[in-house]
């Protein structure tokens, strides 16, 4: 999955990065693929991180117009992933990044106690407050400050198809396990062993899993199976708005960890109160239906990124038309 933190390699990605980046404590990425995102400059620039995912580039640009709008000179650089960003965070050679917390708690995790420690210790659970604490407890002698988190959520959910729940009364995840109908899931090959897919729907819900349907994770090829019927059930994201004909199975026992939406910063170079309040005034209005929404616009409608981010900051008055 798109989130999912792995350590192999890091080193060389690294020193990649290193390379490629022009600029230390803010200053414009121009070799790195940043875009400008404007703003006086009165209070210095700030360079904001971004994965290369449709959703982490939508946020990185939420983040860059309202820092903008409050006085910072702003830019945008994509990376290609967390091994590659996160080592620049930590050297202030990117300052602020768009963070999900269970998963980068066990990122971090990993970092400080081992490749294994995720799975044997992991610190991360469904309880956003408790992990948020143990990922500042990570991020903290790292150098990094972990904002607060809001609402929005981005984790695995599973859907089935709109017929296939009418017909047998199904709205939550429980509820399927109680059914005892026999399900494929189509997703990764990962789903087989990963703790939060096939395993954890047998042994929290007590669902029948009969096999996997190695389609990917949310993919269009997944989701046309569920409709079709071939397979059951599908594994993607809170945030996928793609579900024509398919509806979400609440997980009402709380299976995926607690995957907030929140800005993680540099401390020393963007450890301002005034960049936690400008960040802080999107986190206490964005909503997981509205990033569902802002992927939607660009992965169906082609909207640009920053078109969209501008867009949603003016309606929900964050920012001026």
């Amino acid at each position: 999955m798109r989130k999912t933190p792995t350590l192999a390699g890091a080193v060389l990605a690294t020193a990649a990065l290193t390379a490629a980046l022009t600029a230390c404590g803010g200053d414009s990425l121009e070799d790195s693929g940043g875009s400008p995102g404007g703003g006086s400059g009165g209070r210095g620039s700030l360079v904001v991180g971004s994965a290369s995912f449709t959703e982490s580039k939508v946020l990185a640009e939420l983040y860059a117009q309202l820092l903008a709008d409050a006085g910072y000179r702003t830019s945008v650089t994509t990376v290609k992933n967390r091994e590659l960003y996160e080592p620049s965070l930590e050297k202030g050679e990117i300052d602020v990044v768009p963070e999900y917390a269970a998963t980068l708690a066990e990122f971090l995790n990993a970092k400080v106690n081992g490749p294994k420690a995720p799975e044997r210790k992991p610190v991360a659970s469904s309880d956003a407050n408790a992990t948020v604490a143990a990922l500042s407890k990570l991020a903290e002698p790292r150098g990094l400050k972990v904002l607060p988190p809001g609402k929005a959520v981005d984790q695995n959910a599973f859907a089935v198809s709109r017929e296939f729940a009418e017909k047998n009364k199904l709205k939550t995840l429980s509820d399927l396990g109680e059914s005892k109908l026999g399900v494929r899931i189509a997703a990764g090959d990962e789903c087989a062993v990963r703790p939060f897919c096939a395993p954890g729907l047998k042994s929290v819900y007590g669902i029948d899993v009969t096999g996997i349907d190695p389609k990917g994770v949310g993919t269009p090829q997944s989701k046309q199976a569920v409709r079709d019927g071939v397979t059951q059930l599908v594994l993607t994201t809170t945030t996928d708005a793609a579900l024509e004909g398919l509806v979400f199975l609440e997980d009402d026992k709380k299976l995926q960890n607690a995957d907030n939406v929140l800005p993680v910063v540099n401390a020393k170079d963007a450890g301002d109160p005034r960049i936690a309040s400008a960040l802080g005034r999107l986190t206490s209005v964005l909503t997981t239906e509205d990033l569902a929404e802002l992927n939607r616009r660009v992965d169906t409608e082609r909207a640009k990124p920053k078109d969209v981010a501008k867009e949603y900051l003016v309606s929900r008055d964050l920012l001026k038309k």
